[in-house]
């Protein structure tokens, strides 16, 4: 497996715990609708998080969520849509972004919660 790779399943990983310790449930991991893969769907309480993990090994380049562009939001739109109505779930849907970074052996995480609202 590639390096990269090996990172971005770290990262989900990573991400899967901290929303764990946060108290939500793990609904789907890796959720492909169409073109569209929703990396994790987290629910607390009657929210449904939709979280889109983005991981490097460095912020050289920028920070991770600025790599989530309006098509990838367009799809996991898409794909939520899909997912809620296949389901026949009655839930609040929030779209999150947990940015992870590895500096050197440690990674930090951040939580973006409505992050599309910035968009």
């Amino acid at each position: 497996m590639a390096q990269h790779n090996e990172l971005g399943k770290k990262g989900e990983q990573l991400a899967i715990d901290f929303l764990v310790k946060k108290g939500y449930t793990i609904v789907e991991k890796n959720y492909r609708f169409q073109k569209a893969e929703v990396d994790i769907i987290a629910q607390k309480e009657q929210l449904l998080s939709v979280v889109e993990v983005k991981t490097r090994s460095t912020a050289y380049f920028g920070n991770p969520q600025g790599f989530v562009n309006p098509k990838k939001i367009k799809l996991l739109v898409t794909a939520i849509d899909n997912y809620v109505t296949e389901n026949d779930l009655d839930v609040e849907i929030r779209f999150d972004i947990i940015a992870v970074v590895k500096q050197r052996n440690e990674f930090t995480i951040e939580h973006i919660e409505d992050a599309f609202l910035y968009f």
